[in-house]
């Protein structure tokens, strides 16, 4: 069911964002004001036509970049404990093998290789590449270097996980395998993982919580929960209840455009 979104300041919370803005040193005005809760472990999708700020809010929540005004308070910042993030490419260093991009935040670090070694391997399981571990990036698909990448982020052990359209440009049927696989980790793991996507399919089979942004500048506009039996699957895909929310979630969208676009008529 589709709701106007709703904050609290529950203790449980990994991420709160309260009068949230950020201007670029070019006058875009990116992102706000933008409130947004997201709880410990919960799965949550942002949702959104193209540059309406949904990447400026992962920087923002990863700390890449200060807001311009308002407050960002992240649980894992606070105590230290690291934030994994998943870019759109998989940016992976093309003279090195999958085990040394894997174990490049390790190095960075300054851990030793006899100890971030069983980490690296550990990573590399999770996501399927066990056996691709010597192998360079060339000798890879799109989809495995995806999975390289994710291996990345988890080799810190992040407490939430970041991830900005990280399947946009892979084939469907690849597309939908890593978000089975994606499920599954997250099942595991018990991250918090916020997804960024422009997809109303994708988001409404990863997440518990589908949050819709408004055009540049991006704030929430309205929620969809997502109740469905765990775990989620190709029965899930292909259900009545899948093209309900599918029908909520792009109508919550459509919505948020118009009202985007009576803003601007009511300055005029």
């Amino acid at each position: 069911m589709v709701e106007p979104v709703f904050s609290s300041s529950d203790a449980s919370n990994a991420v709160r964002l309260r009068g949230v803005t950020k201007i670029y040193d070019n006058g875009t005005v990116a992102l706000g004001p933008l409130d947004l809760d997201i709880r410990k472990g919960e799965f949550v999708s942002l949702l959104g036509s193209s540059g309406c700020g949904k990447s400026t809010a992962l920087r923002l929540i990863a700390g890449l970049i200060a807001p311009s005004a308002g407050t960002v308070d992240v649980a894992a910042r606070s105590s230290g404990r690291a934030i994994g993030f998943v870019f759109q490419e998989p940016t992976l260093m093309p003279w090195s093998t999958i085990r040394e991009n894997v174990r490049l935040p390790l190095k960075l670090a300054h851990m030793p290789d006899t100890q971030s070694t069983a980490r690296v391997d550990e990573a590399l399981a999770q996501v399927g590449l066990a056996d691709f571990a010597d192998a360079y990036p060339r000798e890879l698909s799109g989809g495995m270097k995806m999975r390289a990448s994710l291996a990345r982020a988890l080799v810190t052990e992040p407490d939430i996980l970041l991830m900005d359209e990280p399947f946009a440009a892979l084939d469907e049927i690849t597309r939908f395998r890593l978000n089975n696989d994606l499920l599954s980790l997250w099942r595991k793991l018990g991250k918090t993982v916020i997804f960024v996507t422009h997809s109303v399919f994708e988001s409404v089979y990863l997440s518990q919580r589908v949050v819709v942004m408004t055009s540049r500048p991006g704030r929430a506009s309205a929620e969809c929960h997502i109740e469905s039996a765990e775990p989620r699957g190709d029965a899930f895909r292909t259900s009545v209840a899948y093209a309900g929310y599918c029908r909520d979630v792009s109508r919550a969208l459509m919505q948020a455009s118009d009202e985007k676009a009576n803003d601007a008529k009511a300055r005029v």
